[in-house]
């Protein structure tokens, strides 16, 4: 299949509307050039209302009642508590280590979209350098992922510790946090990138139509290996069978896709 070449083009928060998705769409090969990098409160804001205005008109029937939803707050509150308590020693070990190396926070705060587009700020510990954002127009040509996601086998920003902590997962570890707080759940769609999401597809819009999580089906069955497409169909599955027992299914799978480091980058 032939690709498309993304040329670049500024684009200003005006633009951000969802008419010029398809311009900005790729057939195979993964984004290259990302149009826009920065996303402002108020180009956020026009995002998440641009994202709710395009879910109104999908045709996903999203799985589980009032019931369900109940189970699974609750759920993740006491998951994520329990998580923390007794995850806490090896993360700040690990956040020392991290400081140790270069001198830097060693947490770190990144934007992302959940449930119809809201943004929301993702903990991590930090397993690049500490410029990794500023310097990430310089790296983006290097994407090996074939769709919309940024994935480069050799990322020059990745820190010693931090090629460790990213297969291994301990990275993700503090997400606990925006569980407990309700940003996130437990099991969910990851939560995208604004610049990412700037360039989905009505279809790929449809995995906001649920809280993101800590991982999914992708996360078992692949994580960085699985193509884009199949990465979406997969969230899409999810929401369209999500039940307190497909959760706690994939809790599990998770664990062993962890501890195998299954498509872990």
């Amino acid at each position: 299949m032939a690709t498309t070449k993304l040329v670049a083009k500024k684009v200003t928060e005006n633009e951000i509307n969802f008419p010029n998705i398809k311009e900005w769409e790729k057939e195979s090969a993964g984004v290259r050039e990302y149009p826009i990098l920065d996303f402002d409160e108020k180009a956020l804001c026009k995002l998440q209302t641009g994202v709710k205005e395009t879910l109104k008109y999908s045709k996903v029937d999203i799985s589980g009642g009032k019931g369900y939803e109940f189970f699974k707050r609750v759920f993740d509150i006491c998951a994520a508590s329990v998580g923390l308590a007794i995850l806490a020693i090896p993360m700040g070990a690990f956040a020392l280590a991290i400081y140790i190396d270069d001198r830097g926070n060693p947490f770190f705060s990144q934007v992302r979209l959940t449930k119809e587009g809201k943004p929301f700020h993702m903990y991590k510990l930090r397993s690049m350098c500490m410029d990794a954002e500023k310097k990430f127009a310089d790296v983006q040509k290097e994407n090996k992922s074939d769709g919309l996601a940024f994935k480069s086998d050799d990322d020059p920003r990745i820190t010693r510790i931090g090629k460790f902590i990213r297969k291994t997962s301990i990275d993700e570890l503090p997400q606990l946090i925006n569980v407990i707080k309700g940003d996130m759940s437990i099991i969910g769609p990851r939560p995208p990138l604004p610049r990412e999401v700037v360039l989905y597809t009505p279809e790929h819009m449809d995995r906001l139509l649920v809280k993101g999580g800590l991982s999914c089906i992708c996360q078992c069955e692949g994580r960085s290996d699985m193509e884009f497409d199949k990465w979406v169909e997969s969230d899409i599955r999810y929401i369209k069978s999500r039940s307190a027992h497909l959760d706690v299914k994939l809790i599990f799978k998770t664990i062993s896709a962890v501890l195998q480091r299954k498509g872990a980058k």
